[in-house]
């Protein structure tokens, strides 16, 4: 798939996961060409990595799921809540016995199964955001499908800038070349296909 929503008519459902795919897509790019050393490494003064950045999509992109069940209920309990951040904390670097494949496969997977999920929904319908204690919301929230929709774009556009800072930093490739070389489309007179150094 090309790093780009290209301007068509679609409906507002097909709209909304095009946006939602084309971030997933740019995270993915990301580890284009990375060897296992690469996708760990953390160059800025964040502690995130390429791998760690498909790590926590994947733990997020499965989160459709969890959200179902958490919104039918009532504030987690304390060890519900402690359960949850340690699994939402440790999404964030692969451990010593995960690899760069690895989190590629779990990626996809979790990434694959979202969007289509996303696809069968519409917009208008009313859904119920799970509590969130951590930003002062202790009770499950009546919201439409279009404000989740909206947080799964942003979601995953933060993280996808998160990983054009951390590949241009680990060695200068861009999400626009990155894109090319992955999709195999020659370069124009703007952007040419990344190639390693």
């Amino acid at each position: 798939m090309a790093l780009m929503v290209t301007p068509t008519v679609r409906t507002e459902i097909d709209e909304l996961v095009a946006y939602v795919a084309h971030e997933i897509q740019a995270i993915r790019n990301s580890a284009h060409g990375l060897t296992e050393q690469q996708a760990r490494a953390t160059p800025c003064a964040s502690a995130l990595s390429i791998g760690g950045i498909l790590k926590h999509c994947a733990y997020v992109a499965g989160g459709w799921s969890r959200r179902s069940r958490a919104a039918t209920q009532g504030p987690p309990s304390p060890e519900a809540f402690a359960e949850h951040a340690k699994a939402f904390n440790a999404s964030f670097a692969l451990t010593d016995d995960e690899t760069l494949a690895g989190a590629l496969a779990d990626f996809d997977a979790a990434t694959s199964r979202l969007l289509e999920e996303l696809g069968r929904l519409d917009p208008n319908d009313t859904l119920y955001e799970p509590a969130a204690p951590w930003d002062d919301r202790p009770q499950p929230t009546p919201t439409r499908v279009r404000y989740a929709l909206l947080h799964q774009v942003e979601e995953f556009a933060r993280h996808a800038g998160h990983a054009d800072i951390i590949r241009e930093q680990l060695d200068g490739a861009s999400a626009g070349g990155l894109d090319l070389a992955v999709t195999g489309r020659p370069g124009n007179p703007f952007i040419q296909p990344w190639q390693p150094a």
